[in-house]
């Protein structure tokens, strides 16, 4: 599995419009991808500014292709996002997850 990892910034009071962006449009673009599986955003404040970090899963490079095109460690920054954030990363790191950990009562 492949976690794709993005970061941006956001101004406090147009923080909450990403998160909502985040949770609607970039749900539903991702939801149609086959090979997604999962995403988290993680949020914290910085003095100033909201940092958000993007962590998308997926099953292979070919899916995260599908998501992003061929250029797929260029960030993908819909017009939406780009109004909610004062700046963020071009591009994108992909790491292959060695681990994973989860509560012995996890589903």
């Amino acid at each position: 599995m492949i976690a794709r990892v993005w970061q941006g910034w956001a101004a406090p009071g147009s923080a909450d419009d990403y998160q909502r962006h985040y949770e609607s449009e970039v749900r539903e673009h991702l939801t149609d991808v086959p090979g997604f599986r999962g995403a988290r955003l993680l949020r914290r404040q910085i003095g100033d500014e909201v940092l958000f970090t993007s962590i998308t899963f997926f099953d292979d490079l070919d899916a995260v292709r599908a998501f992003a095109g061929d250029h797929y460690e260029h960030a993908v920054v819909a017009p939406a996002a780009q109004r909610a954030l004062s700046r963020w990363d071009e591009t994108v790191s992909h790491h292959e997850v060695a681990a994973t950990i989860e509560p012995p009562d996890a589903p």
